[in-house]
């Protein structure tokens, strides 16, 4: 019987799914295996509870995170960026700027491997960064906590799409107006919707398309 070959699309996705579901097994386990060890459980209320007031929003932020950065990363560097998890976001400014600087473009095949590459060695780095953190976090502490490192760390991921936007708007400033002037202004009057900034992601892309669309039917693009 002939041996049908999987595409590298078709690897992609069941490895991806596989070590996703490995993924939510694990972090669920850890819960479990306190409890098994205290043996002592959670009363089912409580756990609704306290889901009704987080889950709604984790898994909004989660379902536009995965529209949102699913084309510009690629199958491969979506599936890598999610199981490692740590910092998803961070990863999307390591593998735009590097398909950038690789005069690449996103959904492209060529795309599909500099993204993937970048979030690897992304997922890498930051994994390492997190473990010397962890096995040194006695003698770091004292420096975390220093009051001169406050604002780096409150400005961290701004900082990183700060860099990225750099690139693209000085490509063509006249798009990048409508998007940061009503990003600009929301967060002015309504500072509360800091905490929100996934949900918003959407709202920013859309308002980018249609800006476009206009200033390109007027001519000035």
């Amino acid at each position: 019987m002939k041996e049908t070959k999987m595409s590298y699309d078709d690897r992609t996705h069941t490895l991806g799914k596989i070590w996703i579901w490995s993924a939510v097994v694990v972090i669920t386990m850890v819960p479990v295996a306190a409890c098994l060890y205290y043996n002592a459980w959670p009363e089912g209320t409580a756990v609704l509870k306290g889901l009704l007031g987080v889950a709604p929003i984790y898994w909004t932020v989660g379902f536009i995170e995965v529209v949102t950065y699913t084309p510009m990363l690629g199958t491969g560097g979506t599936f890598l960026a999610f199981v490692t998890g740590n910092l998803t976001s961070m990863k999307v400014p390591a593998a735009l700027n590097a398909m950038e600087n690789m005069d690449v473009k996103p959904g492209t095949e060529e795309g599909e491997v500099v993204s993937t590459i970048a979030v690897a060695t992304s997922s890498i780095v930051t994994t390492l960064v997190i473990a010397v953190g962890v096995l040194l976090i006695r003698q770091l502490e004292p420096v975390l906590n220093s009051p001169a490192l406050t604002p780096a760390f409150d400005n961290m991921l701004p900082a990183l799409f700060g860099g990225l936007a750099v690139v693209y708007i000085s490509k063509n400033w006249k798009l990048s107006v409508l998007p940061l002037a009503f990003m600009i202004l929301i967060f002015i009057f309504i500072p509360s919707l800091a905490s929100s900034v996934g949900i918003l992601v959407p709202v920013g892309v859309l308002i980018s398309i249609g800006s476009a669309r206009v200033l390109y039917k007027k001519g000035w693009l």
